[in-house]
């Protein structure tokens, strides 16, 4: 994917329009309780500054109606906050399509919750085309948002005199295509949830590319029917059992593989308090719920793993939010962060997996997109990239 980059412009003197995701969750007075995605966005905001550009910076949050900011939609405590990051005053501007605003260079300002202008999730030709005149350099810094084609994701790019990424949409891009287009080999695929309906297309898709492709959660659970094995009464979709069978035969077709649980942890409830029993697959009983990979399985993917070239991971293997069954993503993700492959990881349940086991320094990259990234893995275009690629030549 060719898309000009932030990083190769000359900024000096131009008036800069950053689309970044700020949005962040906040309690119900307004406090904001976690600032990871503001944090993520000052590196491309810094360097705009330090050129000397007028910086307007805008995101969506939250979801509000269109032509209307309420006050759960102002983006006024991410102002406060965006400023003490970055070390100056930001002032929050609000009924910025038309202009009429003064910024000078070396300052910026944040315009309000994008997502409340009429048009903004309709892609509107007219709004996009406003947008465009305020600025001489577009900066898509949003990759949370890439698969949605939106005024200020898709729209906008179409119509700056300049249209580039980020540094965290370019890092997102190039950590992707490295991992899925010109990965070191083995290429292994993790990919956990609940069920292989949601995640079907990432599975066939994975499986024209990967060597290895390992299966958790309930996804691991039809793909163990499709094997023919008992899984008692745990979460699986079993009119799903052809399609986790296609799947095994894709990567049978090429010689590669769907390693499955030959060991399992079993309970007869999901809770802190279940009691939890390692069996092996053949073993598991009517009344069973399979809610973790046994030792044996654990440390098959971890050796997998450890020799793997290229890992992507999107999801636990077991219900890791409880202690007892947590063994096979703890020595999963000890694996990851032991192995000297090029790994990159993203979805939420992955990035909770990621902090609780604290190993976010020893990914190679964790993805800030989580419906993005699960529509790239799908092999799907996403808008606001192919909006950008649109305008490399340029």
């Amino acid at each position: 994917m060719k898309v000009k980059k932030l990083t190769d412009l000359d900024v000096r003197g131009k008036k800069v329009f950053i689309r970044a995701d700020l949005n962040v969750p906040q309690d119900e007075a307004g406090n904001i309780t976690e600032d990871t995605r503001i944090r993520a966005s000052i590196p491309s905001i810094q360097y705009c500054l330090d050129q000397g550009a007028a910086v307007m910076v805008t995101s969506h949050l939250g979801r509000p109606t269109e032509g209307v900011v309420g006050p759960d939609d102002t983006l006024a405590p991410v102002a406060v906050r965006l400023g003490q990051l970055l070390k100056t005053p930001v002032r929050l501007i609000a009924d910025w399509v038309d202009g009429g605003f003064e910024i000078k260079p070396g300052e910026v300002v944040l315009l309000e919750n994008c997502r409340c202008n009429k048009g903004e999730k309709k892609d509107n030709e007219e709004l996009a085309k406003k947008m465009a005149a305020l600025c001489d350099v577009y900066v898509n810094d949003a990759f949370g948002t890439a698969h949605r084609a939106e005024a200020t994701t898709h729209g906008i790019a179409r119509f700056a005199p300049v249209a580039c990424a980020g540094m965290l949409m370019g890092a997102e891009i190039d950590a992707l295509t490295k991992a899925l287009y010109q990965p070191a080999r083995p290429l292994v695929a993790i990919v956990g949830g609940a069920k292989v309906s949601t995640k079907l297309t990432i599975l066939k898709t994975l499986a024209e590319k990967v060597d290895q492709l390992i299966v958790g959660g309930g996804i691991a659970n039809t793909f163990l029917l499709a094997a023919g094995k008992r899984i008692g009464e745990s979460l699986a979709e079993p009119e799903m059992v052809r399609e986790a069978q296609q799947v095994m035969d894709i990567m049978k077709s090429r010689g590669a593989e769907v390693p499955l649980p030959v060991d399992v942890v079993v309970a007869d409830e999901v809770s802190a308090l279940a009691r939890a029993n390692r069996i092996p697959v053949d073993d598991v009983s009517p009344h069973d719920r399979i809610l973790d990979i046994g030792p044996k399985s654990s440390a098959k993917l971890a050796d997998l793993i450890a020799h793997a070239g290229t890992i992507v991971w999107n999801g636990p293997v077991g219900v890791f939010e409880h202690a007892q069954f947590a063994g096979g993503t703890k020595m999963m993700a000890s694996a990851i962060a032991h192995s000297e492959a090029f790994s990159i990881a993203g979805g939420g349940d992955t990035l909770a997996a990621i902090a609780k086991f604290d190993i976010a320094g020893d990914v190679g990259y964790i993805s800030t997109g989580g419906g993005a990234f699960l529509e790239f893995l799908e092999g799907k275009t996403l808008p606001a990239i192919a909006a950008l690629e649109a305008r490399f030549q340029d």
